[in-house]
């Protein structure tokens, strides 16, 4: 993928005995290559069965899009769609399981966090990764969560691309 013109480095982070290297920031010139990243990513984060993707970006950034690349390497058959109004989705697939999380209609923090504990339990029982869309909502960023930003090249023309910023979790 090329770069956005500023410095592309490695995101290097080491977690139970495997590395993973992801090049960061990427430049997605479209849907499809904004499903290929999911991909990638289930691909990288599924072998720690129970990691967190914090997804983070505007309205029509493309976190929805990324997750149906992420469930599509997962084995999901499924379509995958927003959780908007059922603010969580649990999806099998022939490769791994995923828990697709939406907070944006949780305007208390308090509540948000209170879903994500619920559903990180959930994840862990399923050995599922679990994506959250809209983190913001909580009263704060999980340290132990990868972290993808997701911004629109040009926010009035969501054609032209967009950038996506991976950031690993915190080591202990």
């Amino acid at each position: 993928m090329e770069s956005t013109g500023s410095v592309q480095a490695d995101v290097i982070h080491s977690e139970g005995g495997k590395t993973i290297t992801f090049a960061s920031p990427r430049q997605l010139a479209d849907p499809v290559a904004t499903r290929a990243l999911g991909a990638e990513l289930a691909q990288l984060l599924r072998p720690a069965a129970t990691s967190t993707l914090l997804l983070i970006g505007d309205l029509g950034a493309g976190k929805t899009c990324l997750v149906q690349g992420i469930a599509r390497a997962l084995g999901i058959d499924e379509p995958i769609t927003s959780p908007t109004f059922a603010l969580a989705q649990h999806y099998t697939g022939r490769h791994g399981a995923l828990v697709h999380l939406d907070l944006y209609r949780l305007e208390q923090p308090a509540a948000a966090d209170e879903l994500l504990a619920q559903e990180e339990e959930n994840a862990r029982e399923l050995g599922a990764l679990l994506a959250v869309e809209w983190p913001e909502r909580l009263s704060s960023l999980p340290g132990d969560g990868w972290r993808l930003e997701l911004s629109l090249l040009n926010p009035t023309d969501p054609e032209q691309g967009r950038i996506a910023v991976i950031t690993p979790p915190a080591q202990p």
